[in-house]
């Protein structure tokens, strides 16, 4: 009975049968799956799908995957090739031996968000590469300006990170137009008792030509993701010769809080900074400047920076916003005590390293051009005032100006120093045209400048007097020198009631030709100047002479001539003639011509005649000597009130002096005007100047 009731209900229940047969199997599939399971079956799809993800060929050779609900993915020998276009290139895009990311999946589940515990690369290395033409090899699927705006705007939210651990990462960068081949090494280290865990990253290589060098150590990467803690920096960065310093932190570095930065940098040349700034600086001496560094947003700012720019003290705040293209920069400078010299770069003139490297100039006037690519590459409004001017040559109280730059033209405001009562100020702008020149207009005024402030280093001078006038110059060029050589205008000044002649002549001309010249000229030492007017019109770059007098108490000198900024020559003749009858002065034209750096100095046939003759007479009878050097004088007159009268009437500069100078009286008539040959003059030898004398004294 038992045994015919066991069979009834094994026969009644079939599907438990076929249900126990099934999960037995399914039980040894899942084994023996597991014994023989391999995650490499899905390295084919991976790399399929990351290679047309990355427009480039991806691949790995192993995958690892540990279940559970931290999950762990760890791919071995990761590599990215170049993209079309490269493929010459001998290393990879990028690569690492291995790569390994964890993730908790349970938070993920549970809806507490992504949280990426764990991510480990061992030996990272990369191949960045900008040709000159602009291509690169880092961009990546669609470049449109719609997806870039689309991009830009759209705030990224990172997942939560705890360990990220980098070793023997190695990235090249290879950037054609920044003239940059360099390797960045990095590494991480791990967290110590209480000190948390550092990234430091190693610069080496050239970076806009020049070795660079570097060694800049972070906080730990999981820092940057957390903007309640301030992100610590401390670099040291060695650029060709500039160094740059900065310590600090940093709040909350990816959405831009804000920062606490100390930046240190100096150099032979601030011009140099080009390259790690991308704004352009002129040529500057040597400089060491401290101050704080911070951004946000809009702008980048460093600002209560103090430091030293030569013998210049030099302070101030500048902002840059980087958004705008170009960037704009506005820059509040001051110093306390500044040497003009210091300054020279701003005007075309060699300082800093461009002095040291440039070939020898062979232009008087700054020649260094105007760098269209930088001044492109920044708009600008910069202000500056110096308190003090230390120059040994012109001593002036102050300085203030102020420009813009404005799509590659620059117009300067004002250029104004003040000296005594007077002040000197100059304004001018500059517009782009073709082939890199400037179309310009410039203006500088002269008034009420007292002489005894000018001259007060002269330990000989005596007197007081004002000087004033204009300068006018329209032209185009792209440097001091050619924007002079092309110009039209001209320089109207009137000095009323000086001092010291023989202490002011060589200065005042520019033409540094010392006292033999004033010997020559027939002036005394330590005349008192009573006037001077100089009416020169600049026509095509040559300065003509429509009236040049300079009076003093005993002696009234004019002079007519040319100089040529074509070839920086000069072809002058200065005479000079005694008011007062008087023995002991040779009057006559002294010439001087030649290269305006060093010209010859040639007495006329009248002066030389009156030597020859003094000489042979002494010979005969020796008080009979003194008879050449009689002059009868020209009389006191009004040449004084007639020059300044016909500056005003008809200036050279277009400008009237007017009142510049006070209530000083002035000029001579017009002297005739003498042609510029146009050829380049050299410097005669003295056999030379010996036979010029002689074939003046002897005609043949």
């Amino acid at each position: 009975m038992s045994d015919a009731s066991s069979q009834k209900v094994r026969r009644k229940h079939p599907v438990l049968k076929v249900a126990g047969g099934f999960l037995g199997a399914l039980a040894i599939a899942l084994i023996v799956l597991v014994l023989v399971w391999q995650w490499d079956w899905f390295v084919p799809l991976i790399n399929r799908k990351a290679s047309a993800a990355l427009h480039r060929p991806v691949s790995i050779a192993h995958l690892h995957v540990s279940p559970g609900l931290r999950t762990s993915v760890t791919v071995d020998d990761l590599k990215i090739s170049q993209p079309e276009g490269f493929e010459k290139e001998k290393a990879d895009f990028a690569s690492a031996k291995s790569l390994t990311v964890k993730v908790d999946v349970w938070r993920y589940l549970t809806g507490r968000g992504l949280f990426i515990p764990v991510i480990r690369m061992d030996t990272p290395r990369g191949d960045i590469i900008s040709l000159m033409n602009g291509r690169n090899n880092y961009t990546f699927g669609d470049t449109s300006k719609d997806n870039q705006s689309a991009s830009s705007s759209s705030t990224t939210t990172l997942p939560d990170l705890g360990e990220i651990d980098i070793q023997n990462a190695d990235i090249h960068l290879a950037l054609a137009q920044l003239k940059t081949d360099m390797h960045v090494l990095v590494h991480t280290t791990s967290a110590q008792a209480n000190q948390k865990g550092n990234v430091v990253v190693d610069l080496k290589g050239r970076y806009a030509q020049s070795p660079i060098n570097g060694h800049i150590v972070g906080g730990a990467l999981l820092s940057l993701t957390k903007p309640a803690e301030p992100y610590p920096i401390d670099g040291r960065i060695a650029n060709g010769p500039t160094y740059v310093t900065l310590k600090g932190t940093v709040d909350d570095p990816l959405h831009f809080k804000g920062t606490k930065l100390a930046l240190h940098f100096a150099g032979p040349d601030m011009s140099l900074l080009y390259g790690l700034t991308g704004v352009p600086v002129p040529h500057t001496p040597a400089y060491s400047i401290t101050g704080n560094l911070g951004y946000s947003e809009n702008a980048i700012r460093f600002q209560k920076f103090e430091g030293k720019m030569g013998s210049s003290d030099i302070g101030g705040n500048i902002n840059v916003n980087p958004h705008l293209k170009p960037p704009f920069v506005e820059a509040a400078l001051h110093s306390r005590s500044v040497d003009l010299a210091d300054l020279g770069g701003f005007i075309g003139a060699k300082t800093g390293e461009a002095k040291k490297t440039a070939p020898p100039s062979k232009s008087v006037l700054p020649d260094q051009k105007i760098n269209v690519p930088k001044l492109n590459a920044v708009n600008a409004h910069v202000t500056y005032h110096g308190d003090h001017i230390r120059n040994k040559d012109l001593p002036l109280d102050n300085i203030d100006t102020e420009f813009e730059v404005k799509d590659g033209a620059i117009d300067l405001k004002h250029l104004t120093f003040a000296t005594g009562s007077g002040k000197i100020s100059a304004a001018a702008t500059l517009e782009p045209t073709k082939n890199e020149q400037f179309r310009t207009k410039f203006r500088l005024d002269v008034s009420r400048l007292p002489l005894s402030q000018i001259m007060k280093a002269t330990d000989t001078f005596k007197g007081e007097g004002t000087i004033g006038g204009h300068v006018t110059l329209t032209s185009t060029g792209n440097s001091v020198a050619s924007l002079v050589a092309n110009g039209d205008g001209g320089t109207t000044l009137v000095l009323d009631r000086g001092g010291d002649v023989t202490a002011l002549l060589p200065d005042l001309l520019g033409l540094k030709l010392g006292s033999a010249v004033l010997s020559a000229l027939g002036i005394p030492n330590r005349s008192r100047l009573e006037c001077l007017v100089a009416d020169m019109p600049l026509d095509s770059g040559i300065l003509k002479t429509k009236s040049l007098l300079l009076q003093t108490e005993t002696t009234r000198t004019t002079g007519t001539g040319t100089v040529n900024f074509h070839n920086d020559t000069l072809d002058y003749a200065v005479t000079t003639r005694s008011i007062h009858p008087q023995i002991l002065s040779l009057p006559g034209a002294v010439h001087i011509f030649g290269p305006l750096s060093g010209p010859n100095i040639l007495p006329g046939a009248e002066l030389v005649g009156r030597v020859a003759a003094s000489v042979g007479l002494g010979v005969l009878f020796p008080p009979a000597a003194l008879i050449p050097t009689i002059q009868l004088g020209v009389g006191e007159g009004s040449a004084c009130e007639r020059a300044v009268r016909e500056a005003n009437t008809n200036p050279a500069a277009g400008i009237a002096p007017g009142g510049t100078t006070g209530g000083g009286a002035s000029s001579v008539p017009h002297p005739s005007k003498a042609a510029s040959s146009g050829k380049p003059a050299r410097r005669l030898t003295p056999a030379q100047v010996k036979k010029a004398w002689a074939q003046k004294t002897n005609p043949k």
